[in-house]
């Protein structure tokens, strides 16, 4: 009998409420249950305030959960207020790439400063050390010495998002989220960048959290999805299964509203009904 793969990622019963000021709380997660295999790739998609994000936001330490439980690697994450020795060891453990990548770095900042600024406050080595790490982490991205003195504002959209992505593979975490980590790229950009990720987790077993709206980059880069509304899962499943052989009515209407050749755009009747239930 095979052995049953070790998590990398587990998420019970996770609820996030916001209270809002004289008006009703709104629950932005409502009861999310999922678990990610070490070395596998999940992704979560959803339409905007589906509750996708919230839910990276928790598991990364940015958003206290209301309620349930998120276990990285075997280790449980605490909901409260935890010391910096605390947090720099949750760093190590689970990064996340945001779709913005030029202002998620520090435009003041050259490319081999930032990536030797995180491995100072992660690891004991020395300068030179440090310095060929920094020229592996660039060549590993698809980058040189070259950009290692270069500021953001001097690269295009596609090297930031290789430069955020060296800096998360820095730590050397666990986990890594990409939450709509090349929405804003082109879509030449997108492959290129979609295929060195795929490349990055066949070389170092990292296991990928993806949020993101776009089905074809889901289809591209995930083993398994979980579809997200109104912040409580409708359905799961593997990535061929759930895109190929839709259980649910909202993954469907997802999946009718994805461009083809000769789309119009017309809102399929299902989220349009949807919107209308949520007006106030």
């Amino acid at each position: 009998m095979a052995d049953t793969p070790a998590l990398a990622l587990e998420v019970e019963g996770l609820i996030k409420v916001f209270g809002r000021r004289g008006r009703a709380e709104v629950v932005a997660v409502d009861d999310v249950s999922f678990s990610v295999a070490q070395g596998g790739s999940l992704a979560i998609v959803g339409e905007s305030g589906s509750g996708k994000t919230t839910t990276a936001r928790m598991i990364i330490g940015l958003e206290r959960p209301t309620a349930g439980r998120i276990v990285i690697g075997g280790r449980e994450r605490g909901t409260r207020r935890t010391s910096s020795r605390e947090r720099r060891r949750m760093g190590r453990e689970v990064q996340i790439v945001f779709q913005d990548p030029y202002s998620s770095l520090d435009r003041r900042q050259r490319v081999g400063d930032c990536l030797d600024e995180v491995l100072r406050l992660h690891f004991p080595r020395s300068r030179e050390e440090r310095e060929v790490r920094i020229g592996d982490l660039l060549s590993q991205v698809g980058l040189d010495e070259r950009h290692a003195g270069a500021y953001p504002r001097a690269l295009s959209g596609g090297q930031q998002q290789r430069v955020a992505i060296a800096r998360a593979l820095a730590c050397e975490p666990r986990l890594l989220i990409l939450d709509e980590s090349v929405a804003s790229l082109d879509v030449s950009v997108q492959a290129q960048v979609l295929n060195l990720l795929a490349d990055i987790r066949e070389q170092t077993g990292v296991t990928y959290l993806f949020i993101s709206h776009d089905l074809a980059v889901v289809r591209q880069v995930s083993d398994e999805v979980v579809v997200m509304r109104r912040g409580a899962i409708v359905e799961r499943g593997s990535t061929d299964a759930v895109l190929d052989e839709p259980q649910h009515p909202y993954t469907r209407a997802l999946l009718m509203a994805v461009p083809r050749r000769g789309w119009k755009p017309v809102r399929s009747r299902f989220l349009e009904a949807q919107s209308q239930e949520e007006e106030p």
